[in-house]
């Protein structure tokens, strides 16, 4: 049996996440796991913070909500996917107008997407961060109009979802994590979580 039948299964996953990619994903490990939501607190961050420690902060506010309540054997899972191009951080689009500025910036250039993640228990919390390159084609303006037009990416930072209509069209190339673009670089946080839960051989 692989890691997720024989060890994880004394353990109590939960994601704290409202979204449904991130829960799509964190499936695909096979990982019996519960979301659980709780009230979100303001996605605001120290001018200081560069975009690694900014993606990092933010997962680690996120679990706060729910640190009192955590028992022993449970382990919060909270995540946070921000879009730098540079140091300007691309956040969820407020309006139409706003997703459709912030592809017109992407378009045709290389934008990292980055997450922080966050284990938390009990008695420990443990966060890191994966970093992927995207390289987008130069995309017509019609394209991304349609694009926000039809997709409404209100949710999503950098107005996009790679795996929507416009990572078909306009992704040329990534280096990194395919699966962090979309909201949870489930590798990395697959050994995070052997590394939090003490798996033998995994230090």
């Amino acid at each position: 049996m692989g890691f997720s039948d024989n060890y994880i299964k004394d353990y109590n996953i939960y994601l704290g996440s409202r979204s449904p990619r991130r829960k799509q994903l964190l499936e695909g490990l096979g990982l019996g796991f519960k979301v659980w939501i709780r009230k979100e607190l303001s996605e605001t961050y120290p001018d200081r913070l560069n975009p690694r420690e900014i993606a990092e902060y933010l997962a680690r506010i996120k679990a706060r909500p729910y640190l009192d309540d955590l028992k022993e054997k449970d382990i919060l899972i909270t995540a946070d996917t921000i879009v730098a191009l540079g140091n300007e951080i691309l956040s969820k689009p407020e309006n139409r107008i706003s997703a459709i500025n912030s592809l017109v910036k992407l378009s045709g250039g290389i934008h990292s997407v980055i997450t922080g993640v966050c284990l938390s228990s009990a008695d420990k919390c443990s966060c890191f961060y994966a970093e992927t390159m995207v390289k987008f084609a130069e995309l017509a303006l019609e394209e991304i109009e349609l694009y926000v037009d039809r997709f409404e990416p209100y949710d999503k930072a950098g107005a996009y979802g790679i795996q929507e209509w416009i990572g078909f069209i306009g992704v040329e190339r990534i280096e990194g994590s395919y699966f962090n673009v979309m909201g949870l670089p489930v590798q990395a946080l697959y050994s995070a979580l052997k590394r939090h839960t003490g798996y033998p051989g995994d230090h």
